[in-house]
């Protein structure tokens, strides 16, 4: 009993004194705040425990590699940006490597931005990469978007395209039997000036309800945000409309074109794509600003200016006529 007993000490201390030894020779991490480090493409499991030695976030690249080799699993390391915490053990650095838990940054489309903005806001953004046109209007799906580091622009933008398609193909499955327009190119056109004519998203569907009105009777829509758009592509004009712009005769401009435009305003969102998709039911014709962002809306000519004169009331209160 005593000598099996003196066996086993001497096996737990040889086990200990391996794992001290071990521990002295793999070394161990050296992360003293949270740090983001980033693999590139094709980089070996060597180079990278080169990289973390000279940003001292391990004590041993030798170390690291034979741990690697023994401890760790056959599954390739990824590229990417990842966060390195004060808590990881070599084990847990390695593992964050080979599982791609990479840093994940985020970019916002807001519902209505046209595209010439959304492309100056991916150019500004200085962690994506390389050049990218500006999209074609109505191209884009409003959202938020994951991206990584060294991310290219491009992908960025065709991630967006491929969720606009996505989104109005759902939609158009939805669709209502009285609907107005014909295809989903034509939806997205509507849904765009939807997007653009109101703020209140409680009004949406009232709005598309009102529009659909006129373009089934073949009325002008006459919406300003598509006499704006030829001349600013869709960024705010900043000043009030000229008669002359009003107007104008172009492919936008539903003051003297009847129907659609020839293309959307803007990236409308999914709520205005499914108010179009599925309008109000509603005699409406006539819309004017109420002061509050939303509108009132009428049936009649006679309704119409009725509040346009409300409208004018309120204006001049606040000192704009």
């Amino acid at each position: 009993m005593t000598r099996g007993r003196g066996l086993l000490l001497a096996l737990v201390g040889l086990v200990v004194a391996g794992l001290v030894l071990a521990w002295t020779f793999l070394g161990s991490a050296t992360i003293a705040k949270d740090t983001s480090f980033t693999i590139p493409a094709g980089a070996s499991v060597s180079s990278v425990a080169d990289k973390l030695e000279a940003e001292g976030l391990i004590s041993s690249a030798s170390g690291f590699v034979l741990q690697a080799r023994i401890f760790g699993s056959d599954t390739p390391i990824q590229a990417g940006e990842f966060l390195l915490t004060p808590d990881m053990s070599q084990g847990d650095i390695l593992a964050a490597f080979q599982s791609g838990d990479v840093i994940r940054r985020f970019v916002t489309i807001p519902e209505g931005m046209p595209s010439i903005l959304v492309w100056e806001r991916l150019m500004a953004e200085e962690l994506l990469t390389g050049e990218v046109d500006v999209p074609p209007e109505g191209s884009i799906l409003p959202d938020t978007y994951a991206f990584e580091r060294g991310q290219s622009r491009k992908a960025l933008v065709e991630q967006m395209q491929a969720a606009m398609d996505r989104a109005l193909a759902e939609e158009w499955a939805k669709r209502g039997p009285a609907i107005a327009v014909d295809t989903m190119r034509d939806a997205l056109i509507l849904a765009s000036i939807v997007e653009k004519e109101t703020g209140k998203p409680e009004e949406r569907g009232m709005v598309a309800g009102l529009y659909s009105n006129r373009v089934r009777t073949g009325m002008k829509l006459q919406a300003d945000p598509t006499i704006i758009y030829p001349i600013t592509k869709g960024k705010p004009l900043g000043r009030r409309i000229r008669q002359s712009e009003i107007t104008a005769v172009n492919g936008y401009n539903t003051y003297t074109r009847v129907g659609l435009p020839e293309g959307p305003i803007t990236n409308p969102g999914r709520d205005s794509i499914a108010a179009v998709l599925n309008p109000d039911k509603t005699s409406a014709l006539f819309m004017v600003a109420d002061g509050t962002g939303g509108h009132w809306f009428a049936d009649t000519l006679e309704q119409h200016n009725a509040n346009v004169a409300k409208w004018y009331a309120i204006r001049r209160e606040r000192g704009e006529m």
